[in-house]
């Protein structure tokens, strides 16, 4: 899949995101190993430590579904290209290769590339 088509559906995720109270809508697209997409947009609740990120929307949607290694890329749409915050971040990096390819995307399509590393160094990672 090619970085504007997953784009794309982090776009189209992102009109469904339920935002009254920031007005910042955010669309995720998780693209798995077996080319399965996962969607996701931010979801915000009256108590602002509910409100859940597009990112992690995406992610447990994936992890749901029973896909937990392999993922080849994320996109993110936010209005200006914003990163994760830290906590998706955190989470990505729980099942995330350091590698994994993230798409920052604005709504007129213009994006920047960057790999998980990069976004979050020396990420937190328990030992087994």
């Amino acid at each position: 899949m090619s970085p504007e088509e997953l784009i794309g559906r982090a776009l189209a995720a992102r009109g469904n995101a339920y935002i009254p109270y920031s007005r910042y809508a955010v669309g995720a697209a998780l693209l798995a190993a077996n080319g399965q997409v996962y969607t996701g947009c931010n979801v915000e609740n009256a108590s602002y430590g509910l409100t859940i990120c597009a990112e992690r929307v995406a992610v447990f949607a994936a992890v749901c579904a029973g896909e937990r290694k392999g993922w080849q890329a994320l996109a993110v749409v936010t209005a200006d290209g914003s990163p994760p915050c830290g906590a998706c971040r955190q989470v990505l990096a729980e099942f995330a290769a350091d590698g994994l390819t993230i798409y920052l995307a604005q709504p007129d399509g213009r994006y920047a590339v960057h790999t998980l590393g990069e976004l979050l160094p020396h990420a937190f990672r328990l030992e087994s």
